[in-house]
Parts: C-alpha cells; sequence; structure tokens
C-alpha cells in the first residue's frame, strides 16, 4: 500500500517565528501537494540556526502551524525533523519516514533548490519513490541570483566531497 508524506523543507523565520516569503511558497506548495494527494501526511523539516531561527521552538513548529492555520489537520502532521541544513533534513527525516512505514516521498523547496535537495535526498533515500516540488521564489532579482549562485557552489562542494 502507497504511504506517501510530503517533505517540507525549512526555510528562515523571524524572531517572532513568522515565516519568511521563501517559507510561506514552500508551505503554499505542499498545501497544493496535500490537495493533490489525498491521505498524504506532512512531515515539516527545521529546527534552529543562526541564519534561520533563533526562537525557542524549531522552525518546523512554525511551519506546522501554518498548515494546520490553512486546513491540514494536525494529525496528518508528522513529528517535526529538527535540522540545520538540508544534509540533515534529508539525515533526520529518515527515522521518522521508517517510524511511519513511509514509502513514497514528494520533497518540497524553493526552486532553486531543489537540484541540491534532490542530490540529498535521493542519496538518503535510494528505496523509496522520489519526486520533487518546486515552490516559486518571489525574491528581487539580486537577491534570488545570491541564492542561485549559493545553490550551486554548496551542490558542487557536496559532489566533491563524496568523490573523496
Amino acid at each position: 500500500m502507497r504511504k506517501l508524506a510530503i517533505v517540507v523543507l525549512g526555510s528562515p523565520n523571524d524572531a517572532e517565528g513568522n515565516l519568511s516569503s521563501i517559507g510561506i511558497e514552500r508551505c503554499q506548495q505542499a498545501l497544493a501537494e496535500y490537495a493533490r494527494n489525498p491521505g498524504a501526511r506532512m512531515l515539516p523539516t527545521g529546527g534552529w540556526g543562526d541564519h534561520f531561527n533563533t526562537t525557542d521552538k524549531p522552525h518546523g513548529y512554525y511551519t506546522r502551524q501554518y498548515l494546520m492555520a490553512h486546513g491540514v489537520p494536525g494529525e496528518d502532521i508528522l513529528e517535526c525533523a529538527e535540522s540545520a541544513n538540508t544534509i540533515q533534513d534529508a539525515q533526520l527525516a529518515r527515522p521518522i519516514i521508517e517510524r511511519h512505514a513511509i514509502s513514497e516521498l514528494i520533497v518540497v523547496t524553493s526552486d532553486f533548490h531543489i537540484p541540491r535537495a534532490r542530490f540529498l535526498f535521493e542519496r538518503e533515500f535510494p528505496d523509496l519513490r522520489l519526486s520533487f516540488s518546486a515552490a516559486e521564489t518571489h525574491l528581487p532579482e539580486d537577491e534570488l541570483r545570491q541564492r542561485k549562485e549559493h545553490e550551486v557552489r554548496a551542490l558542487a562542494r557536496l559532489r566533491q566531497s563524496m568523490e573523496r
């Protein structure tokens, strides 16, 4: 039997826990996937980090609150993978996915982040059916270009580290 989880990758929030525009875009994409996939469960990621969340609650808590405020029942949201980066998103999601006997994942992240997320999740979950769902990013052109350049460098470093 198909057991699907929609993994919502973390993103920054402010000091009050308000999601960034990127976080909202990812949640909106996850909600669209949830509507297309009855019976799916949601798995938020994100813990703490100086660059994305310095509150007393993990970032995934704020994602969970947003999803519930937009119609996802709490029982459809799995525990949060309290990660600090994309590598940990995949690694810390594994025990949750195994505990719930999930057989298929839809990984939701920003359009500029898909290549790195794909690399990491395909490496961590070679045994599962995976798909990736891109949230369109609406940032100023300069900021989006910087994020895309960061992703290219980060993916190159990951690939290089895997060759060693």
